[in-house]
This record gives C-alpha cells, sequence and structure tokens, in this order.
C-alpha cells in the first residue's frame, strides 16, 4: 500500500476538507480525489462519502487511518534511523513558550549557529495549546511546552519527552505583610483577601490557582489575566495582586518571591514532536542541546 496515499487520507481526517489537504501536500484538488480514489480500489470498500460539498471518511476510512497514523509514524522513524549517521541541517521549526524560549532555546540557537552552521532554528513564541494545533497541522517540526503536576495536559498522540520540573512560588507585593515562606498549606490561608494574576491564554493558571488554594480550603479571587511575564510582576509590584510562578524569576523591584516548600507544587517541560521525528538528526540535536541547557537552569547562585 502506497504510503503518499495513506498520507493523503491521514490528512483528510485531520484537516476535513480536499482544499486544506491540497494546500499541505502541494497537491491539487483533483489530484487529492484521485490518490483517494485510487486508495479506495486498492482496499476494496468506500473510505469517503459527499456530505454536501465536502467530503467526509466512511467508518472504514476511519479505521484505516487509525492503522495508517502508527505506519506513517514507523517510515518516518526509519527514515530518521537511516540519516542518523549524517550531519544535522535543514531547518528546524520551533515553538515554545515565552519562559524557555528567553532561558534554553535562545543560548542553545546561538551555540548551534557556530557548531552546526548548516542547521537554520526558526523560532516562534507559542502557549502549549497553539504549539500542539500547529503540530497537529504540520507547521512546526518541534515544540517545548509545559504543564503543571497539579494540573497535568494530555500529549497522547505525540512523541513525549519530559525535559526538567521546576518548583513554583509566589510573587507577592514587596511591601505586603504576608509569609516569609509557605512551610505547610493551611499557611495559604494568609492569601485568602487577595486578589490573583493569571495567565490570559489559557484556564491553566485559572485551574492551578484554585487547586492550591483549596488546599487552605478557600477559592482564589481571580481578577487580572497577562500574557506577559513582565506585566505580571507590573501588576504584582503594584500592589494588584498576588501570582504563582516558576522559580526561575530574575528579581523585580517591589515584588517578593515566596517559596513554598510546603505546597510541592512543580511546572513541567517537555519537547513534543509527531510521533517519528522526535529521530530526525535536527530535531533530536536541538531536543538534547535544550535538555542539557534546561539541566543547568537557574544557575548556581553567586558566592
Amino acid at each position: 500500500m502506497d504510503t503518499r496515499l495513506l498520507r493523503v487520507l491521514v490528512e483528510l481526517a485531520d484537516r476535513g476538507t480536499l482544499r486544506a489537504v491540497a494546500e499541505v501536500t502541494g497537491y491539487g484538488t483533483s489530484a487529492v480525489s484521485q490518490q483517494l480514489a485510487t486508495l479506495t480500489r486498492e482496499v476494496g470498500t468506500p473510505l469517503v462519502e459527499r456530505s454536501g460539498r465536502t467530503v467526509r471518511l466512511t467508518p472504514a476510512g476511519r479505521r484505516l487511518v487509525g492503522h495508517a497514523r502508527p505506519i506513517l509514524a514507523a517510515v518516518d522513524a526509519a527514515r530518521s534511523a537511516l540519516a542518523r549517521g549524517g550531519e544535522p541541517g535543514g531547518t528546524v521549526q520551533v515553538a515554545a513558550y515565552a519562559t524557555v524560549l528567553s532561558g534554553d532555546l535562545i543560548p542553545v540557537v546561538r551555540e548551534l549557529a557556530a557548531s552546526h552552521p548548516g542547521l537554520q532554528v526558526m523560532l516562534q513564541e507559542r502557549e502549549p495549546p497553539e504549539v500542539t494545533r500547529l503540530l497537529d497541522e504540520d507547521r512546526v517540526d518541534l515544540g517545548f511546552v509545559y504543564d503543571y503536576d497539579l494540573v497535568p495536559r494530555d500529549f497522547t498522540g505525540y512523541a513525549v519527552r519530559r525535559l526538567c520540573e521546576t518548583p513554583l512560588m509566589l510573587a507577592v507585593p514587596a511591601g505586603r505583610a504576608l509569609p516569609e515562606v509557605i512551610d505547610a498549606p493551611e499557611r495559604l490561608s494568609a492569601l485568602a483577601g487577595e486578589s490573583w494574576v493569571v495567565n490570559s491564554r489559557g484556564p491553566d493558571d485559572d485551574e492551578l490557582a484554585t487547586r492550591v488554594c483549596a488546599l487552605a480550603a478557600y477559592r482564589p479571587m481571580i481578577e487580572h489575566r497577562a500574557d506577559s511575564l513582565d506585566l505580571v510582576l507590573d501588576l504584582v509590584a503594584a500592589e494588584l495582586g498576588v501570582a504563582l510562578l516558576a522559580a526561575v524569576v530574575a528579581p523585580r523591584p517591589g515584588v517578593r518571591f515566596v517559596p513554598m516548600p510546603g505546597v510541592p507544587v512543580r511546572r513541567r517541560m517537555f519537547a513534543i514532536t509527531r510521533p517519528g521525528r522526535e529521530h530526525w538528526p535536527a530535531v533530536a540535536l536541538v531536543i538534547d542541546r535544550v535538555a542539557a541547557h534546561a539541566a543547568t537552569w537557574p544557575p548556581p547562585p553567586a558566592p
């Protein structure tokens, strides 16, 4: 069975229209229709059916897609294995959240520009749901995403590698009379009357704040939302709220960071790709370098 025909069927399952499949594969819509017809003749049963002005998969088509995905992943992995002896090169499209971009990817890309001049890494800042969408659409090769151990994400269907974990801390206004350390869950009750600042591009921060505060039997008052870490810290410094942040943030005037050894919640960092592509030499190189860099972050304090 021709894997090119299987790929067209999988793309139709993912994208929904012949035009979208044509755009991503480079074929015309008539060529896509012909390939689907050829695949139908090969398997001997209808795989697609008309639904108004578009087409949809039949039950047999959906079953074949379920078989086709691991087949295509295995083909990608085999191609990667044959190429592993070669020098990583070409272009790697990477989508990642802001913290890993500034803290890990930018230094790694600068190092790779010197050590592997034939490799180009192109970066874009995206939150985890945006990263998975871009991977599904085959618009990026590699994503770096995060979740919280109290609010886990489901990355089923991707090749996933956990890279590191970072404890969370509270960012509170420097002049506010709040605990110096949260060494037991009940000490979170001191924040019961505070406003909270959370991420504006997804619900995970809301859920995280809710679950953390539930340890002290109250619900947080979420009043402010910001995408930029700098803006989150500006809001805290202005005494407009408190926030939960990964413990890798540089000091900021007007903000005090409160460690939480009594509430061991952590942010987890992952590299994710479409199955099979984690072995591509260029992709594997970027993952390995970012993993090594993340293992050294944050740097040890100066003596």
